[in-house]
């Protein structure tokens, strides 16, 4: 590490690559800086502005570094405009602009013990403390686990929440206010009328990442790269409903505070978390305090499996100077401090064989290429297959069959392949193509012009009758417990279900028929498709299937729906007939109308509701005797009014297994009766609804003191009765 990469630039960087630098010659590190700031320009926009990037952040960490070797060999390349001195970037035009009272900075990183204890000793030095460490002397670090997410400024005025920004490019945000009050996590009042900004992180956690990339790829939508960037789009989205419907979460690390009189009212970073949980905000108890370098790295070496058992994304580790007069006598850089780092853990990585790449047909027709590889274990499971998305991304990664590959996860979540290891290539590898024609049913495989889809056209090809009418059925459909993969197979087989009405059509005695049903298991099966008759009109148009609409969007569809036919006085059973028969009308034009439906969804929802055996199947289900419940009337964002409904202004969460409800129905329940449905407890909490199996939200509800709810007292509420 030399003293120019402090100086000048700010972000580590390895003496090696400083000399591999000089060793260029000026015009030829001119050259490779020219090509470098554009790359890394585009990378950072993509990145921040878009939550699409196109580089993994182990690339861009690795061109960023040489970037900074560039400019530290040849200090006459470094621009106001250069990447190194720059925080993240400008804020969109989407959002009102929050201008920070203090720059939200970023963190130089380091990717190795040696670099961290060179960090040490650069502090050290600084601060006039002895290189050898001393435990007499006043040094100490707190370390504590870099949430991969968004970074956020939260404004609380006498304990109310007034505003919240994005770090936008570090003095200048974007105002997200609306969207930060979805989260149950950050509260509306803190436990003391303080005055305060708050910083912290706001993330996806890994289960609500796959669920809503389970959602996607279902409704034939792209899937999201990691929890980072759809938690990041998700805040960022013009409609606070989305954000609500994607369960973020947060937490907080950062205090700015003032005393009575105009001081601090805390002196350390370990102080500010104490202060920050005091007031009720949500801090990481996965941290160390009071640590030595030896403590700092003892904490990496215990984190770098452990991280894979968490629930959310961590990358690294930030390591900062606990004393804040400290901090303050060690300064800052361009877009950095000079008493804190982040050390990034490498991504787990493995090297396997890709034997195969298999189309698999889903419930839209999409072709979806599938690698399927030597089993290997990676980020503490065995994975064997993962989803190539579709051709074009085999050819932007140069797969072939045969390859070998890298593996990794992204988020620690989904099984990703990285990309083919070309110098072991023998000859034998082949090149993938999508067939001609569906590989199940023998149609001819159609491509859209201008599209990366391929897809079989074929609505009565048997994969995709089957996949759709296992979504019919599914928990993010009309939820009929019991009626899985083995199930639904010998009813389409046996030919019991032919269309989607026919699940209600179905007796005890056909079930009986099935292998390894007894009366008992019949009557059960039976209880539970009745059960499932009645659905929120949202549930059920989620149900169908619809290309390019996932849960959200037909809940949206709904309110639009219920606004456009009113339910008041109509008998639910005809208002369900009405409708079906009013779908098929509706145009285009008119969907784009439905906040949240842009110009693609709202063509595909009115291709899909003007063609004739759409008409069928909804009056199919009419003639079932299902009852599409129309949602309660939802009031406008931005209208000033109150919600309206048994559960308005109230904070529900629901866990365990409820029997006479999904998860998703529970949900939608509450939301139709004027409430907010959270994904995690909190004091903000006004009733937890607890089933079979609940785990540590009943457990935090009991702790908190919020009221509990079993199933009656759910029904109860829903009612307008005192549970």
């Amino acid at each position: 590490m030399t003293e120019a990469s402090e100086e000048t630039i700010g972000l580590p960087v390895a003496p090696d690559a400083v000399e591999t630098a000089r060793a260029l010659g000026a015009q030829a590190a001119a050259r490779r800086h020219a090509e470098l700031v554009p790359v890394l320009q585009r990378a950072s926009e993509l990145y921040y502005q878009h939550d699409a990037p196109e580089l993994s952040d182990a690339e861009y960490d690795r061109l960023m570094r040489e970037l900074v070797a560039l400019e530290i060999a040849f200090p006459s390349l470094v621009t106001p405009d250069s990447p190194t001195q720059r925080v993240g970037a400008a804020p969109t035009s989407a959002f009102g602009e929050v201008r920070h009272g203090r720059p939200m900075l970023s963190l130089g990183n380091v990717f190795d013990e040696d670099e961290l204890r060179a960090f040490d000793q650069r502090v050290r030095r600084s601060l006039g403390v002895p290189l050898a460490p001393d435990p007499a002397l006043d040094l100490r670090y707190v370390a504590e686990l870099k949430i991969d997410g968004l970074a956020v400024s939260l404004r609380y005025e006498r304990g109310r929440f007034v505003q919240g920004a994005t770090r936008g490019d570090g003095t200048t945000g974007e105002d997200v206010t609306a969207n930060l009050r979805t989260i149950s996590v950050l509260p509306e009042r803190l436990r003391e009328p303080a005055t305060a900004e708050v910083r912290g992180e706001v993330y996806m956690p890994k289960a609500e990442f796959a669920r809503i990339n389970a959602e996607r790829e279902e409704a034939g939508l792209p899937t999201y790269a990691n929890p980072r960037n759809s938690g990041a789009g998700s805040l960022r989205q013009q409609d606070p409903r989305v954000t609500a419907q994607r369960r973020l979460s947060s937490w907080t690390y950062q205090l700015i505070e003032d005393g009575p009189e105009g001081r601090p009212t805390v002196s350390s970073q370990s102080e500010a978390l104490a202060r920050l949980r005091a007031l009720g905000l949500p801090v990481n108890p996965d941290r160390a305090e009071g640590l030595d370098i030896d403590g700092v790295c003892r904490f990496l070496e215990e984190w770098r499996d452990r991280r894979h058992d968490l629930p959310y994304e961590t990358d690294g580790v930030v390591v900062k100077v606990d004393r804040f007069d400290q901090q303050e006598h060690l300064g800052m850089v361009a877009r950095a401090p000079r008493w804190a780092i982040a050390y990034k853990f490498p991504p787990e990585q493995v090297e396997t064989l890709l034997e195969d790449i298999v189309p698999y047909v889903g419930r839209t027709g999409t072709l979806t290429p599938v690698a399927h590889m030597r089993p290997a274990k990676v980020a503490g499971s065995t994975v064997a297959r993962a989803t190539l998305h579709n051709l074009d991304e085999v050819r932007r990664k140069d797969l072939r069959i045969g390859d070998w590959i890298v593996l990794q996860k992204a988020g620690d979540v989904i099984p990703e392949v990285v990309r083919s290891l070309p110098e072991r290539r023998t000859g034998a590898e082949r090149e993938f193509e999508m067939p001609a024609t569906c590989p199940v049913c023998g149609a001819a495989i159609v491509r859209d012009e201008g599209a990366v889809r391929h897809y079989c056209p074929n609505p009565k090809c048997p994969a995709r009758l089957t996949q759709e009418f296992a979504h019919f059925a599914g928990r993010g459909g009309m939820d009929i417990e019991g009626a899985g993969w083995a199930v639904l197979e010998q009813l389409l087989e046996r030919g019991l279900v032919k269309t989607r009405g026919d699940f209600y059509r179905l007796t005890v005695d056909d079930l009986m028929s099935l292998d390894r049903f007894a009366r008992k298991s019949a009557e059960n099966l039976t209880a539970s498709i009745e059960r499932s008759r009645h659905r929120p009109l949202g549930r059920v148009l989620n149900a169908l299937g619809i290309p390019q609409v996932g849960e959200q969007t037909a809940i949206d569809l709904a309110g639009w729906i219920a606004s456009r036919w009113p339910s008041e006085g109509t008998d639910p059973g005809e208002w369900t007939a009405l409708v079906a028969r009013s779908l098929p009308g509706v145009t285009a034009e008119e969907l784009e109308e439905v906040p949240g439906i842009g110009a693609v969804v709202a063509a595909s929802i009115a291709g899909y509701f003007g063609a004739p055996e759409t008409a069928a199947v909804l009056l199919d289900l009419v003639d079932a005797g299902v009852v599409a419940e129309p949602p309660a009337r939802r009031v406008a964002p931005g209208s000033g009014a109150a919600p309206s409904g048994p559960l308005a202004g109230k904070t529900v969460v629901v866990t365990g297994t409820l029997l006479g409800f999904g998860r998703a129905a529970a949900e939608e329940a509450i939301r139709a009766a004027g409430g907010h449905a959270a994904g995690s407890v909190s004091r903000n909490t006004s009733y937890v609804v607890a089933g079979e199996s609940a785990g540590s939200k009943l457990q935090k509800a009991t702790e908190l003191g919020v009221t509990v709810l079993d199933e009656d007292g759910f029904r109860r509420l829903l009612a307008g009765e005192e549970p």
